[in-house]
């Protein structure tokens, strides 16, 4: 089968030829995929940064976010069947440690991650354990299932708290940030701020339902938040960038008992007036990782079937597998939303 493997301990992926899963265990299941989408770690594996260095161990195949059609399942599978349309859980749990039986999968202490610690799903056919499969909506898109992962960060962030009538500020917008925007729309909540300063970025923030878009490198963002909400700051804060210089800008917009989300990764340490902007300001922060599951599964999937959130808006290509190497290109430039590849039809 063919596949996109991380082959060497330096910048770059390789399309190859690779022998096809073959042997289930007994709650494994094959997936014969029919489209994956590219993810910002998978340009980190690209690049091979620190942090892919410290990951991987080549030869891996990469990609963790895709759908497919099942083909096999091991004799103790009973959570799908062959034929089922399925997209899938990027963490896999140990279904052992204490998070994991008090409900909370998504921060397991031991967990491995698909296309990161064992064969992702870059590739023809990939083979998972069925504890991460989740029946796709026959409402769904095949070029819109395999973005549900990153959709589903999406709406972890944002539904933190209910948004009905709320102020929301979204800094960063990326395909999530893009698509949070969506999400609190769809939930209700009364004004939807981003800040963004890619012209590209800038334009996806507007398509996809932002009231406003403020550059924070032409005018205050601070000021100007504060002028759009009577003096009070936003409810809600949605830090989707990890900026250093967007988060503290995002927790001096927020108001006094507001709420912030944090998803953006920050590769550095991040220093911050924590009394003024945190203590003193009685606010609640939200550290976000994955998505609860199933539970934002469930939801992701509903937003997504009944049409409230439209991710033609957010996936801007749809390719063929082989051309995946146009897709990373457009990735590392920053001139794309969510980029599919279709693997199979």
């Amino acid at each position: 089968m063919k596949a996109i493997l991380k082959t060497h301990m330096a910048a770059g992926l390789t399309m190859k030829e690779v022998p096809e899963p073959e042997t289930l265990g007994p709650t494994e299941v094959l997936i014969k995929v029919k489209r994956a989408s590219i993810c910002g770690s998978d340009i980190h594996i690209y690049r091979w940064d620190d942090w892919a260095k410290s990951h991987i161990k080549p030869p891996m195949i990469i990609g963790h976010e895709f759908a497919g059609t099942v083909v096999k399942v091991g004799e103790a599978v009973n959570t799908v069947r062959v034929g089922d349309f399925v997209s899938a859980e990027t963490h896999i749990p140990c279904q052992k440690c204490y998070q994991c039986k008090t409900n909370r999968m998504h921060i397991c202490k031991d967990m491995k991650i698909l296309g990161v610690d064992i064969d992702g799903a870059f590739a023809e056919y990939v083979k998972v354990p069925q504890t991460i499969l989740w029946k796709v909506s026959p409402k769904i898109s095949p070029d819109f299932a395999s973005v549900m992962e990153p959709f589903g960060n999406a709406v972890h962030t944002a539904l933190v708290e209910d948004l009905t009538g709320k102020t929301v500020l979204v800094t960063g917008v990326g395909p999530i940030g893009a698509m949070a925007i969506q999400v609190a729309k769809a939930s209700g909540a009364s004004l939807v701020i981003a800040s963004e300063v890619k012209d590209y970025r800038k334009n996806l923030a507007k398509l996809n339902g932002a009231d406003l878009v403020i550059d924070p490198t032409k005018e205050d963002l601070v000021d100007r938040v504060m002028q759009l909400t009577d003096g009070d700051g936003v409810d809600v804060l949605l830090e989707m960038s990890g900026n250093m210089n967007a988060l503290e800008q995002g927790l001096r917009a927020l108001t006094r008992g507001g709420t912030a989300s944090i998803l953006g990764v920050f590769s550095t340490k991040v220093a911050l007036p924590i009394d003024e902007l945190i203590v003193f300001k009685g606010i609640k922060i939200y550290g976000i990782t994955g998505r609860k599951i199933f539970e934002t599964w469930r939801v992701s999937d509903q937003l997504l079937s009944s049409g409230r959130v439209d991710l033609s808006k957010v996936v801007t290509h749809v390719l063929s597998f082989d051309e995946w190497q146009k897709g990373f290109d457009l990735m590392l430039k920053g001139e794309c939303g969510k980029v599919v590849m279709v693997v199979s039809e």
